[in-house]
């Protein structure tokens, strides 16, 4: 079969395509035609070699669909014909976040589905919504199941509360979505009107451009009647958590879910003591979680935005897409 893998070639990593043995599987696996991935920011992560306990070589992207072709024996939870998406931790089933999950991460410390064929355990498998594609369904795994471990899960999102997010990624995205799921109030910042208008779209009620507007805190405490927001949907990290700080309301709730402006700096706990804000740490979500949402998806017949899907032939290109930074929305690699 033909698979990518994240190889260190000459002193620096990069995306290569293999030809390795089709797997077969064991006691309670189940093998997966896979048909779709998508990309993470945190695909690129790995891609540099700057994800923590990321295996070399490594087949990389968490977030994968396909059609179960095949079964081992012990197998009760799936058969043979079932349309399933891989959980993002293949061993976090319920509860809260266990040292032993960390390494059972899709694409980083195992093979994840970047590949014609993967074997997981049935454990590690849901089944996805009837109404979506594999395109669409391949968008859920990391930023759907972060976006509403976030808000729903731990944050319990209330109708009528206002949610901040950042940027206009696939985890802001879906945060939009179940916000207005939930009846709630959106304010999206952006540096890209044209991505801000998109944002409207989706259904984000205020923008602001924090390209225009570089206190963009200050402009969120005054959309909101000077009281701040109940939640930050916070995938900025050091750089903007400060600022998320401030446009948060006393007693709210920071999720703060992505680095994407780099993981050093320091941060004061003084406005967290002082405003009695909740700080959340978002590391995706378990398999529990995931079925959860797909009920509400379900029933609410939500479909992701896909910004453009590329073949697998042209990964490499998918991945240069993802850095360049122009997407709204995901960006899927069909298999």
């Amino acid at each position: 079969m033909k698979a990518y893998q994240v190889q260190t070639t000459e002193n620096k990593n990069d995306l290569v395509l293999t030809e390795l043995p089709k797997p077969q599987p064991g006691f309670g696996q189940v093998l997966i035609k896979v048909r779709a991935t998508a990309l993470n920011y945190r695909d690129l992560i790995v891609l540099q070699g700057q994800y923590q306990g990321q295996k070399s070589p490594v087949i990389p992207m968490s977030d994968g669909t396909g059609e179960v072709v095949a079964v081992g024996e012990g197998v009760t939870r799936v058969k043979v014909g079932d349309r399933v998406a891989g959980t993002f931790f293949q061993d976090w089933i319920s509860g809260k976040i266990t040292r032993s999950v960390m390494s059972s991460d899709l694409g980083g410390a195992i093979d994840g589905m970047l590949s014609e064929y993967v074997v997981l355990n049935q454990d590690g498998v849901v089944l996805i919504p009837e109404h979506l594609s594999y395109t669409e369904a391949a968008t859920l795994p990391c930023a759907a199941v972060t976006a509403w471990h976030a808000l729903v899960t731990k944050g319990n999102l209330q109708a009528g509360e206002t949610v901040l997010v950042l940027g206009t990624g696939g985890v802001s995205g879906f945060a939009t979505k179940f916000a207005k799921l939930k009846g709630a109030k959106v304010i999206a910042t952006s540096s890209s009107d044209r991505k801000l208008e998109q944002m409207r779209e989706l259904g984000a009620d205020l923008t602001i451009n924090y390209k225009t507007t570089p206190d963009w805190e200050k402009q969120v405490y005054e959309l909101t009647e000077r009281t701040g927001v109940d939640h930050v949907v916070e995938v900025g990290g050091a750089g903007t958590l400060a600022k998320s700080l401030q446009a948060v309301c006393y007693g709210g709730q920071v999720h703060l879910i992505g680095v994407l402006t780099g993981f050093g700096g320091e941060i004061s706990p003084l406005p967290i003591m002082l405003k009695s804000v909740t700080v959340n740490g978002i590391y995706v979500g378990s398999r529990e979680i995931f079925e959860t949402m797909n009920q509400a998806i379900s029933q609410a017949q939500l479909k992701p935005v896909i910004d453009r899907v590329f073949p697998f032939a042209e990964a490499k290109a998918a991945y240069q897409y993802l850095q360049s930074g122009s997407h709204f929305g995901k960006v899927v690699i069909e298999i």
